[in-house]
């Protein structure tokens, strides 16, 4: 026999009070149950016991990356003079070669360049992301490795005969000027299981079969826990897939300032449909969005298609979504983290088409939750109750017409990452991936908080548990 478990006492979704065996990976049996033999038995006391919820847009890579770099903008870094002390003190710790910063947002100190930066750091190389991941700025340092490890990229900025130390669009060029190991998902896994995610899918453009290699080792050598779907290149069709790891999307990155010409589009979207693979096309501004829609109906729909962020989204535009069946993945908590920013730089006009939400299920599209790490915050309870509140940061409210309720909030997580229209549940068959939280529902849905999340299972093994401490 293989690994039994029973819960007994837990809330299920949308079920109410019962008991759950859970055996080798799924779910046997719901109701009143005695306990068989010596299998574990764990008293969830009336806490709700939800799906596992799914993250449908994240990237790991950069998000496990991301924790050694140096936070570089907005909230810990509002000036100039912090950004150098933050720098300042990344030199003081121990070690050598590169420093990477990220978030950087222009508000600190406008767009840097290599001159600016080498008045901080100049004995060793740096780049530093701007928040939006379209753009990296290296001081003269890094410029001397990128430029001696590989010829100039065409998104190299330069001026006057020099190199500025901008870089647009080409992290595949500084993944060859500036080659590093990839990095360990130990951490990051473990932090995604704290909040209850069984699941995630990776939305990485730069996805090829050899991403699809790295994620099975990962898998394989227990680094990452949870159930993965990647996206990425039409070249990731080819990749093998392991138990735990499935194709998803092919990746239509679209950059508002150089759209590729429309029928080059149109050729990328029906050669993923040739392979079977819906397209998830990346739209955070309107211009994107109509650009990806007038591509669509070139090259034609199918199950799945989907819109990454839809940032900005006339009621026009959202018809059309609605009309063309397209799914929409949204990050519900920029408008907290980044809200009061967007007040200051997107016409006033736009404010109540940012980031929709009930809009969406308003006109029945269908609506899923990402987190967009290490973009935004990888806690998608922080991103219900941005959900449900639309508020910024400063307590300023932005679409108030677009406020969810908690269930609808907690409904963005529990999408079937390969069938997003339909909803994940708790029933006899189904896999146990799952959700324990401290509390029933009536009190959880008041807080919206990772705290409240007890235990996390994953094909019927307990990955994280609060009460003693782990992930197991």
């Amino acid at each position: 026999m293989g690994r039994i478990m029973l819960i007994r006492n837990a809330e299920i979704w949308k079920m109410g009070r019962a008991d759950v065996r859970v055996e080798d990976g799924r779910i046997s049996a719901i109701g009143s149950l005695s306990a068989m033999g010596s299998e574990a038995v764990c008293d969830a006391n009336g806490g709700a016991l939800l799906p596992g919820l799914h993250d449908h847009h994240i990237h790991l890579a950069a998000t496990a990356v991301g924790r050694r770099s140096v936070q570089c903008g907005p909230p810990e870094v509002v000036s100039e003079a912090q950004l150098a002390a933050a720098l300042s003190a990344a030199l003081s710790a121990p070690g050598e070669g590169w420093l990477r910063g990220i978030g950087y947002h222009e508000s600190v100190a406008g767009m840097l360049d290599a001159a600016l930066i080498d008045a901080w750091v100049r004995d060793r190389p740096v780049r530093i992301q701007h928040r939006s991941g379209r753009m990296w700025f290296l001081n003269s340092a890094a410029l001397e490795v990128c430029l001696t490890n590989a010829a100039p990229s065409p998104g190299l900025e330069k001026s006057g005969g020099k190199w500025t130390g901008r870089l647009f669009d080409d992290d595949p060029w500084l993944r060859v000027a500036a080659p590093q190991s990839p990095p360990d998902f130990t951490a990051v896994s473990r932090e995604l299981a704290r909040c209850g995610i069984t699941g995630i899918t990776d939305m990485s453009a730069a996805n090829v079969p050899s991403s699809a290699s790295e994620f099975d080792r990962q898998i394989a050598e227990g680094h990452l826990l949870q159930k993965t779907m990647i996206a990425g290149t039409l070249g990731l069709a080819e990749a093998h897939f392991g138990s735990h790891l499935m194709l998803g999307p092919a990746k239509l990155h679209l950059h508002e300032w150089a759209l590729p010409p429309l029928e080059e589009a149109v050729s990328f979207i029906r050669n993923a449909h040739g392979q079977g693979r819906a397209i998830a096309s990346h739209c955070t501004t309107e211009v994107e969005l109509v650009f990806t829609l007038a591509a669509l109906r070139e090259g034609g729909v199918i199950s799945g298609d989907r819109i990454e962020h839809g940032g900005v989204v006339p009621d026009h535009l959202l018809a059309d979504i609605a009309e063309l069946g397209l799914n929409v993945v949204s990050q519900p908590h920029f408008i907290a983290e980044r809200g009061d920013q967007y007040l200051a730089d997107v016409e006033p006009r736009d404010h109540a088409l940012l980031y929709r939400l009930a809009a969406f299920n308003r006109a029945g599209v269908v609506l899923a939750g990402g987190s967009d790490a290490p973009y935004g915050s990888i806690d998608p309870w922080a991103a219900m109750r941005a959900a449900v509140s639309r508020r910024t940061a400063s307590g300023v409210t932005i679409g108030e017409n677009e406020s969810l309720t908690p269930e609808e909030a907690l409904a963005l997580y529990l999408a079937d990452p390969q069938d997003l229209p339909r909803q994940r549940s708790i029933e006899i068959g189904s896999k146990a991936d799952l959700c324990m939280l401290d509390l029933p529902w009536k009190e959880a849905r008041e807080r919206l908080s990772s705290d409240d999340v007890r235990m996390t299972i994953i094909d019927g093994s307990i990955v994280r548990d609060c009460v003693n401490q782990a992930p197991i």
